[in-house]
């Protein structure tokens, strides 16, 4: 099926671009979304007429998303999760999750925008891609924890292994004190002075 494209869109085709794409492709996504009309000889009549403020309107578009993608660009979003002790998730991390995030926030972020090639099952920084416009990419990242104060460890660049780590080390760290604190507590026993004999010799 033959479109014409109102917008560029990645890997197909800048605008004004003739291209053929499968017929669902186009009736599902590119035609609803605005992106393209059918290449029939009105449409492509109509597409020059319209050329001058199709483009007039894409650079205000892509003006705007330049304005948001140099504040949201870099920033991290902390999303609470279960998980194991490993690190895998019970559940996982959608679009959805990382949109809704960002606009509680204050960002105008929507789940069509969000790039995810799968979601996020582990525990951890995961840098995911918003396409704000088809020019317009800003990276961010989103921080998934087990609770506020992991993800702040995570922040300083701390893996969940390390952290892992790190509480296996102090709780045996705890045990050897509560042996050591035994064993001195035995010592002082033994160092004792022994009660004196009683004297049997006056009976």
């Amino acid at each position: 099926m033959q479109v014409i494209l109102l917008e560029r869109v990645a890997k197909l085709g800048q605008m004004g671009d003739v291209v053929d794409v499968k017929s669902g492709y186009a009736r599902n996504f590119l035609l609803p979304q605005g992106k393209a009309k059918t290449a029939s000889a009105a449409n492509l009549a109509a597409f020059e007429t319209m050329k001058a403020q199709l483009e007039t309107r894409n650079l205000e578009t892509k003006a705007e998303a330049e304005s948001l993608a140099e504040k949201l660009d870099g920033q991290q979003f902390i999303v609470i999760r279960s998980a194991s002790d490993a690190g895998a998730l019970y559940g996982s991390v959608t679009p959805r999750d990382a949109a809704e995030v960002a606009t509680s926030e204050g960002f105008s972020v929507d789940r069509k925008q969000v790039v995810l090639l799968a979601p996020i099952k582990d525990l951890g920084l995961h840098t995911v891609q918003v396409v704000l416009h088809p020019e317009v990419v800003a990276n961010i990242d989103i921080n998934v924890a087990r609770s506020v104060e992991e993800a702040e460890l995570q922040a300083s660049g701390k893996s969940i292994q390390e952290l892992a780590a790190e509480e296996e080390a102090a709780a045996e760290f705890e045990i050897s004190e509560l042996f050591d604190d035994i064993g001195s507590a035995a010592s002082d026993d033994d160092d004792a002075p022994a009660a004196p004999a009683e004297d049997d010799s006056n009976a």
